[in-house]
């Protein structure tokens, strides 16, 4: 018989026929001891099944629809008990059928405590395979309510109970959360930094999961799991060949290991889109061309914000060993191995290890896009075919990054995260990617129906048409279950130009279904400016006051990220913001009404404004300062490298620097790097000069500031600039450059 406990989840019973009184006085028997929800509506059953997973088991006792029923529920959820319950024997059952469920009973022919006993049996064993192992043991711990008479100083809780503003904390976070806060003191469960208990046997579990030879666990964020990989295979002097469109943490990562570093530059298309890097860029000829030196380290994004993904299988190939190490920054890709929609466009992919290649690095986010708490990150690691990675060195460089105070629920959340998806991870991502399907097919058909009635609406960045029966047909047109299950619909290719990028490679890159960018009016694929336009950062504004908040916000496109956790409620708040910001914008809908804060802080501004003038003046203003032509050239230049990033962060840790405006900053050396957020590439690296060549990189920071001036409240987020009022009164960009 299972504990007690284990009968908290409720049985989910239906029944779609009445037996006799016999049937129903032995049912109820049965089940009088274990906590049920009985329904004879299968609407109403699907209904509870799909939104509630506190359920321990399913009994049918239906004699229609039995292969349609049980079909749903494992698609659903693969693992859960699934029992017949009948009067007679069954070997009417198909083996399709029998293969999903565990048993059929004929509840006449055994005793009722022997029958009960079967169920029970069952929900015990479905029980443990919910278990985790670090995640149970913690829980277990935690239960066992001991006296802890060690860190942290809070002591399970009880000290927030001696203060009102501490009860106030205590209350809101639970019990449940400060009783399992636990210290390193306490020996069973496992340590981090020594590799060893439920901890170890988590990572071991993760590492099975994801498909890598090592997997670590990281609590200070993928910022230092970069840091991390880098810190473990690259010393100074080494040669570092890395995506420009890479996070700033690893431009830090150069900077601790003082590495000397060549870029690749990405591809943007005319919408300001940033593209793959060239495949030829792996080649040996094309890196024997930039350096003559071996290549220590080669990092890459991958997948980009916008949801480009690379074919790793097919820059294996290409590189054909010419680097030592390969890291790719999976930040916001950690779901890729569970969805084969993603085969061989993920770090740690099986699918062709035949393929000589070096060590391979992932960082995760697993708090990003999978279930994990903030800065909780996961470091894969998959042996080179060759070269095999000294664990105990790597080692060295984990402790450095690590702390000796983990935050064990953050651990819990990463062990929890790998279950989930180990789980039903295939299930969970069907679901999402078919519902960024439906919603991409809704806007497309609003925009559609827009266009037909000389209107306009949103579009979607993503493919027009698809090769479907062997002849192209519109996007919206192809079955939800083909774009699903089919890699070619979102696979770049250079004869269905949708994406912009005219010299891309065949079968290299792929558009995630998930990332959704939104287009607003204003500007084609071509580049070419229409005569209204919508500015995608008024668009953003507007849809944050309705509760919506988008991931990124460029010059004319939005990003939105369609998780495992989105909800429908959740997409049709976001389809109901941009319908009432269109009919806002149509009926030219008065600024105060709108941004009235905007409106009472910059009132010589923006007063007397409606939403569509707004826009449009903006939409002008953009078109005739050519500000998108700026940031394009600004991107296409790599400045001479005078000092190398680390020996550009020595002279401003020297306070070796000064503080000038970005006006007069020609000629100078800069002291840190300048990232413009959208895109979140550097245009400047500490130790390059702005000169004659990279006088683009100076013309974009000028007019972007100009274009502040012209419309305060619009301010951008440039990592490495401060922008404020110089004492003539003029708000100016500044940034530090190394003293000459």
């Amino acid at each position: 018989m299972v504990e007690k406990t284990l009968f908290d989840w409720p049985l989910l019973i239906y029944k779609d026929y009445d037996e006799n009184l016999d049937f129903e006085n032995r049912t109820k028997e049965i089940l009088k001891n274990i906590p049920n929800i009985y329904t004879n509506s299968l609407d109403n059953f699907y209904k509870y099944f799909s939104h509630n997973q506190n359920i321990s088991g399913i009994i049918l006792i239906n004699k229609n629809n039995i292969e349609e029923i049980v079909d749903y529920i494992r698609n659903i959820n693969p693992k859960i008990p699934i029992v017949i319950f009948s009067t007679k024997n069954n070997n009417n059952f198909n083996i399709k059928i029998l293969k999903k469920i565990d048993c059929t009973i004929n509840i006449f022919e055994d005793t009722v405590f022997f029958i009960t006993g079967q169920i029970s049996n069952l929900i015990t064993n479905y029980m443990k395979i919910l278990r985790t192992p670090f995640f149970s043991e913690l829980v277990d711990y935690t239960k066992e309510c001991k006296y802890a008479w060690h860190t942290p100083g809070h002591s399970g809780g009880t000290m927030f109970l001696t203060n009102p503003i501490g009860k106030i904390f205590f209350d809101f976070y639970g019990e449940n959360t400060l009783r399992s806060d636990l210290s390193i003191s306490v020996p069973e469960l496992g340590s981090l930094l020594d590799d060893e208990g439920p901890i170890k046997s988590a990572e071991i579990n993760s590492a099975r999961v994801f498909s890598a030879d090592k997997t670590y666990y990281v609590l200070n964020g993928t910022s230092s799991v970069n840091q991390i990989i880098w810190k473990g295979r690259v010393t100074e002097g080494d040669i570092a060949f890395v995506d420009r469109n890479c996070h700033k943490s690893l431009n830090y990562g150069m900077v601790v290991t003082e590495a000397t570093p060549f870029y690749m530059i990405p591809r943007r298309n005319k919408l300001g889109i940033i593209g793959p890097v060239n495949l030829n860029e792996f080649s040996k000829d094309y890196i024997e061309k930039i350096t003559k030196k071996r290549v220590k380290m080669s990092a890459l994004t991958n997948s980009t914000y916008d949801g480009i993904c690379y074919n790793i299988n097919k820059i294996k190939e290409t590189l054909n060993s010419n680097v030592d190490n390969l890291h790719f920054d999976e930040a916001w890709y950690a779901y890729a191995k569970f969805h084969p929609l993603y085969a061989e466009h993920f770090a740690m992919t099986n699918s062709d290890n035949s393929i000589e290649h070096p060590p391979i690095f992932a960082s995760q986010s697993t708090h990003k896009l999978l279930g994990a708490f903030s800065q909780a990150s996961m470091l894969q690691v998959k042996d080179g075919t060759k070269e095999k990675i000294d664990f105990d060195v790597f080692n060295q460089a984990y402790m450095m990054y690590s702390s000796t105070s983990p935050q064990y629920s953050m651990l819990a959340s990463l062990d929890v995260a790998t279950a989930m998806m180990d789980y039903n991870g295939k299930e969970l991502l069907n679901k999402t990617i078919l519902d960024a399907i439906h919603f991409r097919k809704y806007i497309t058909n609003l925009n559609k129906e827009a266009i037909t009635n000389g209107d306009w609406f949103f579009s979607l960045w993503q493919p027009k048409k698809v090769v479907y029966n062997e002849k192209y047909i519109n996007f919206e047109d192809v079955p939800d279950e083909y774009l699903l299950t089919n890699q070619s619909c979102w696979t770049f290719n250079s004869k269905n130009n949708w994406h912009g990028f005219e010299d891309i490679e065949d079968n290299y890159v792929l558009l995630d279904p998930i990332k959704l960018t939104i287009i607003c009016p204003g500007i084609t694929l071509e580049g070419e400016y229409g005569d209204m336009g919508i500015p995608a950062s008024i668009l953003s504004r507007y849809i944050t006051l309705k509760g919506v908040v988008n991931e990124k916000t460029d010059t004319y496109s939005l990003l939105f990220l369609h998780t495992i956790g989105t909800t429908q409620t959740k997409q049709e708040a976001l389809i109901q913001a941009l319908i009432e910001f269109k009919k806002d914008y149509d009926n030219n809908t008065p600024l105060e009404c709108i941004f009235p804060k905007l409106v009472t802080l910059f009132p010589e501004y923006y007063s007397n404004q409606g939403l569509k003038d707004h826009c449009q003046i903006m939409h002008n203003y953009i078109k005739k300062s050519k500000l998108l032509d700026f940031m394009d050239k600004a991107f296409e230049i790599i400045p001479n490298q005078i000092l190398t990033p680390a020996q550009a962060a020595k002279e401003v840790f020297r306070c070796n620097i000064e503080h000038l405006p970005v006006k007069d900053i020609m000629n100078r050396i800069a002291g840190v790097m300048v990232v413009p957020y959208p895109p979140g590439i550097p245009i400047l690296m500490g130790g390059e000069k702005i000169d004659k060549n990279s006088q683009s990189i100076l013309d974009f920071l000028l007019a972007r500031e100009k274009f502040e001036r012209i419309f305060p409240g619009y301010y951008s987020d440039i990592h490495g600039i401060k922008a404020f009022e110089d004492k003539d009164g003029i708000r100016r960009f500044h940034t530090m450059v190394i003293k000459e």
